[in-house]
């Protein structure tokens, strides 16, 4: 097993994801530096240079010190933008991020190791039309869809369909309403919903409704997969099954030979040695794509079903091929 060299981890000040693979390296004696973009500039201090062979330096807590040269392989979780002073004016604070993000972090990406995952690629692959093309692309079966902000089109969308139609935000929306902590899961619509003049606001996505026996979370790393059944105990979760964790049960599956071989493809197409799989399986048991997540979380598979997912990922990161 190799030795040297360190393994950077990129996140956010509270990740418990990432916590895993830092336990598992700390416990294999692999040396890992933790940082969040939001400490640039004031928490964490970058030197950097090019003699002309690469860049060499330091990253540098108040505790810690990164060799930049050292580095083995980057874990990209979920950072936060770097964070100024609110006494600086606007523009300021605008240039200063701009700047920020060029010069740190296109040092970062410079930097010649792998990334678990490009932070490029993943960027590019949180856009779902693009996942749903690629998926469909790559034999992966997909389920009718329309992205518009025109209410008709959305009402002719649905009748044309003749099934129930569900909305899904392309982003995760999360947040506060009078003092309460709310979020916008997908939603089964009904006739007398559409057209909506909300629609024209801004794009739009609509599903046809699949029927589900259950879920699958398939987590890919490099080439190994790892499935689990999602089982949803309440109308909410059967919806969407974020939307009730308490009422959900898991077990370990296998995809069927076909699936696996269509999701590599696509990840391949995507660039991406990791994926967060989420499909539909009817009660014919067809798997149906919905999405895939360059950064999605795992964690709370691997605690329901003991599927060893964060020593994949730090086989990856520690330059471990399996065959």
């Amino acid at each position: 097993m190799p030795t040297a060299g360190a393994v950077l981890v990129i996140t956010g000040s509270f990740d418990p994801t990432a916590d895993l693979v830092i336990e598992e390296l700390t416990r294999r004696a692999v040396p890992v530096f933790r940082a969040d973009m939001a400490w640039f500039p004031s928490r964490l201090t970058l030197a950097a240079s090019l003699d002309g062979a690469g860049w060499s330096g330091t990253l540098m807590t108040d505790r810690r010190t990164l060799d930049l040269s050292a580095v083995r392989s980057v874990y990209y979780r979920r950072p936060t933008a770097p964070e100024f002073p609110e006494s600086m004016p606007p523009e300021a604070r605008a240039v200063a991020a701009a700047e920020a993000r060029r010069g740190f972090g296109g040092l970062l990406v410079a930097l010649p190791c792998p990334w678990l995952p490009p932070p490029g690629r993943a960027a590019d692959a949180e856009y779902k039309p693009l996942q749903l093309r690629v998926a469909a692309e790559s034999g992966l079966r997909v389920p009718r869809t329309l992205i518009t902000n025109d209410p008709a089109a959305a009402s002719e969308f649905a009748d044309r369909l003749g099934v129930p139609v569900v909305y899904k935000p392309f982003t995760p929306i999360r947040g506060t309403l009078e003092g309460e902590s709310v979020a916008v899961y997908a939603n089964v619509l009904q006739p007398d919903d559409l057209p909506h003049p909300g629609i024209a606001t801004t794009a739009h996505l609509f599903q046809e409704w699949v029927p589900k026996a259950y879920e699958v979370r398939l987590t890919v790393v490099g080439h190994q997969m790892f499935a689990a059944e999602i089982h949803a105990g309440s109308a909410a979760g059967r919806v969407d099954w974020r939307s009730d964790y308490d009422s959900l049960t898991y077990k370990t599956c296998d995809p069927p030979r076909d699936v696996a071989a269509s999701a590599l493809r696509m990840l391949d197409q995507l660039g991406l040695p990791f994926g967060a799989f989420d499909f539909i399986v009817t009660p014919s048991g067809e798997w149906t794509f919905l999405e895939v997540n360059p950064n999605g979380q795992w964690g709370f598979v691997e605690q329901a079903t003991g599927l060893p997912i964060t020593a994949a990922i730090c086989d990856h990161l520690e330059g471990i091929t399996l065959t």
